[in-house]
């Protein structure tokens, strides 16, 4: 059955039940109804005993270790929480998990990244990379996409770090969004995209996003969403982000976004941006300075016809500005800072200039 119907069928049963028992004259608690439908809709429309903490918007992330050992993130730390989850049952909802996103996990391929329905990421590793069990994650992403005002009121940006960022935004400059894991980095690119919405801008611009796993989201309404894929049972058929962003400026894009530049890639992006396409992406680092360098690096990996002396000037070229976020706090995530890239003609080096 599909969703749409099997929900309809337990309704069906449900009120039958309910109906049932009024006849026999059985006396329920006030709570049963309720309780029996949700908990028979989790089970069977949703995922399991898990699906109550991807309802719950204050839970920011949900991790298993082992059966019966679940975590759950929020505003103020995270916690384990009582939840009998067996290993069967969480083999189960993984596989439910993974049905629509055409993604696999076996042997092969012992861990997955993908997308669940309601946009939030899905990480599972199974054994023998792990030690006994499977190892799970899911990362929630808010559904009110914020937009750069909403980040300046929240205090997780300054007035200056506002009109910067809008200005760059409007004027088609490249911007590189760095970070660690947790950072608020997606959240800061989702906010630049939001700018685009505006009257100004939302006839004019269309958007290519790149990824490994659809995260980014924005309510512009010429874009395309681009995610790779990976190889079949048989070991073929693997789209990666170089071969995306190729892909991407055959689409006539006014703009590119690639979600986040981890290896050789780095180099397809730089030479697109060199082509005078405005672009975004986001890169994990531990300091402005340290984004540069890594994204001065990471071209190498694309071979070793690859030279410093080609990517250094390329990323001084290319990228305007660089964007650090930081999570200084459980429920505190902040822009520290936001620099600009240029190139020492005496020493042949990248320099980076605090704006704001």
């Amino acid at each position: 059955m599909s969703d749409v119907t099997l929900q309809t069928t337990l309704e069906s049963v449900i009120d039958e039940v309910i109906e049932r028992q009024l006849s026999a004259g059985i006396e329920t608690q006030s709570n049963f109804e309720a309780n029996l439908r949700g908990e028979a809709a989790a089970r069977l429309v949703g995922f399991g005993v898990l699906q109550a903490f991807l309802d719950d918007s204050e839970v920011e992330e949900i991790w298993v270790n082992r059966p019966n050992e679940v975590f759950i993130a929020t505003a103020t730390g995270h916690r384990r929480i009582e939840l009998e989850l067996s290993a069967d049952a969480l083999v189960a909802i993984i596989e439910k998990m993974l049905r629509t996103s055409g993604r696999r996990l076996d042997r092969s391929t012992p861990f997955v990244d993908a997308s669940l329905p309601d946009g939030s990421r899905l990480h599972v590793i199974i054994p023998s990379l792990t030690k006994a069990h499977w190892s799970v994650n899911i990362r929630k992403f808010g559904g009110k996409i914020l937009k750069l005002d909403d980040l300046r009121l929240s205090g997780s940006m300054t007035e200056a770090q506002h009109q910067v960022l809008k200005r760059a935004m409007f004027e088609g400059k490249n911007v590189l969004v760095s970070g660690a894991t947790q950072a608020g980095k997606t959240t800061l690119l989702c906010a630049l995209l939001a700018e685009l919405t505006l009257p100004e801008f939302a006839d004019q611009e269309r958007l290519v996003s790149v990824e490994e796993t659809f995260e980014i989201r924005t309510e512009l309404r010429d874009w395309v969403a681009l995610q790779a894929r990976q190889a079949n049972l048989e070991g073929i058929g693997e789209v990666n982000l170089r071969r995306l962003i190729v892909e991407a400026l055959r689409m006539r894009p006014t703009r590119l976004v690639v979600g986040e530049v981890r290896q050789a890639e780095a180099l397809d992006l730089l030479i697109a941006l060199n082509s005078g396409l405005p672009g975004l992406c986001t890169i994990h680092a531990n300091s402005a300075e340290d984004a540069v360098q890594k994204l001065a690096t990471l071209p190498l990996l694309a071979g070793a016809n690859i030279s410093r002396e080609f990517v250094v000037p390329t990323v001084a070229s290319c990228i305007d500005f660089v964007v650090h976020c930081a999570q200084v706090a459980p429920a505190v995530r902040k822009v520290v800072e936001v620099r600009t890239i240029s190139l020492d003609q005496a020493t042949g080096r990248l320099v980076s200039a605090h704006v704001c």
